[in-house]
């Protein structure tokens, strides 16, 4: 009955339309009774095949409706009829799409058949839930990642950032994370990514066992703006159905700088000015509204932890994407070309690393083990160059000796295989006894 209303509610009451006066570049203006629209509203043109593409209506212009397609122009011509829709797009997510695959409107593209609807429609752009109203971000997730575990501890309903050049494992990463990630559901949105990368991800990265418990929604980099941008907001979409559910949502995204791009051609097509790197004000303006949609929800609800990766450019982690997202995260994560050069993987460099709510939630008996694994870290890190060169002289500072006595054992705790899976309290376990190798202790001493 719930599905019935909700179909009812979509019939249109009438039909209002209007007409496609210009076609310039990727942009489509239609002239009609324009006081009806809206910015963000739907309207479906009747092709000279007899086809009908999706545009959304991005803004307005001397009585005119400036509008972007879903889908290629081919077949549009002038005088094409421009059906208004009420509806500003929705979709119906069940439980019955776990283990399946999607693109941006919700459509299946596995080949598995259609996707059950369920009997709620969730709106795509939705807003996050009230500030005052949302809980507090949960105890640590076990991430089975054993140097993020340790490092970079994050809590249940946390968001954090993994920034990272191309090429440096970023998706190697996240299938581990999907795979071992103790949650209940995992949304994954692979944004604006090589058509051929897909099916290996989801093959040869996730498994069948990622997938079993995941949805994955794809908008590979052919797609128009549109569709990558919308493929944005349809992860965070079942991502939020899923929570209602009561359950713990894993929501991974790559990459949010994609979805920047999509965005900056979207705001450039409708007249925005350019500001830092070519990017327009609405990108800065729709990055918090899409990531504020992840994290805790409502105090009797589930949560979303969301896990976002930022595609820095040139290896510049200071540019305009990845400045503004690490100000909005809740932490980040940094990925380093040169780590991954000298064969450590995943290659996170984790003094550049930070967790906001690890304080809160690192056990007392450990953080002196933390401390002192990452003083050896930095102190190694500023002499590297002069150790690499030969012009360190061992015995001339204790600490450095130390440090470089013991970064092997650490290089090693922190590189893991990909089939590999490591706990909280075995990272912890096993940080301790390298720690205790080097001071003369025991494990046992610095954990219980």
């Amino acid at each position: 009955m719930k599905s019935l209303i909700a179909d009812i509610d979509n019939i249109e009451p009438a039909e209002i339309y209007g007409r496609v006066k210009t076609v310039q570049g990727l942009l489509v203006e239609i002239v009609g009774p324009t006081q009806e629209l809206r910015v963000g509203g739907r309207v479906v043109i009747e092709t000279q095949a007899g086809g009908r593409l999706m545009c959304e209506i991005v803004g307005f212009e001397n009585d005119r409706a400036l509008c972007l397609p879903f889908g290629p122009l081919e077949g549009v011509r002038l005088g094409c009829k421009a059906i208004f829709l009420s509806h500003d797009g929705a979709v119906q997510p069940s439980n019955e799409w776990l283990g399946r695959v999607i693109d941006a409107n919700g459509d299946p593209i596995d080949g598995k058949g259609r996707v059950p609807l369920g009997n709620i429609a969730y709106p795509l752009r939705a807003g996050p839930p009230p500030a005052h109203e949302r809980a507090r971000v949960g105890p640590p997730i076990d991430l089975g990642v054993r140097v993020l575990n340790t490092f970079t501890t994050c809590c249940d309903g946390q968001r954090m950032g993994i920034f990272a050049g191309s090429g440096v494992g970023k998706s190697v990463l996240m299938s581990m994370l999907a795979r071992n990630t103790d949650v209940d559901v995992a949304v994954i949105g692979l944004i604006g990514e090589r058509g051929r990368e897909v099916q290996e991800f989801i093959e040869d990265n996730l498994g069948e066992a990622g997938l079993h418990q995941s949805v994955i929604v794809v908008a590979t980099s052919d797609e128009p703006a549109l569709m990558r941008r919308q493929a944005a907001y349809m992860t965070l979409t079942l991502a939020e159905y899923f929570r209602d559910q009561g359950k713990r949502v894993l929501c991974m995204m790559d990459s949010l700088t994609r979805f920047a791009m999509a965005q900056r051609e979207i705001g450039l097509a409708t007249g925005e000015p350019p500001t830092a790197k070519g990017y327009p004000p609405t990108v800065f303006s729709e990055l918090p509204r899409l990531l504020e949609r992840a994290g805790p929800g409502l105090k009797n609800s589930g949560s979303v932890t969301g896990l976002f990766t930022v595609l820095v450019e040139g290896d510049d982690h200071n540019e305009p994407i990845a400045d503004a997202v690490r100000g909005i995260l809740d932490g980040h994560i940094v990925m380093e070309r040169a780590i991954a050069e000298r064969g450590r993987y995943p290659a996170i460099n984790v003094l550049r690393s930070i967790s906001r709510t690890m304080p809160g939630c690192v056990p007392v008996d450990m953080q002196p083990v933390l401390s002192v694994a990452r003083e050896y870290m930095s102190v190694f890190a500023d002499m590297e160059e002069l150790i690499r060169l030969g012009a360190y002289r061992a015995g001339s500072d204790p600490k450095v000796d130390r440090a470089i006595s013991i970064q092997p054992a650490l290089e090693a705790f922190m590189s893991q295989g990909r089939e590999e899976r490591t706990s909280i309290a075995e990272g912890y376990q096993m940080l301790a006894g390298v720690i205790a190798g080097l001071e003369g202790n025991e494990a046992d001493d610095l954990v219980e």
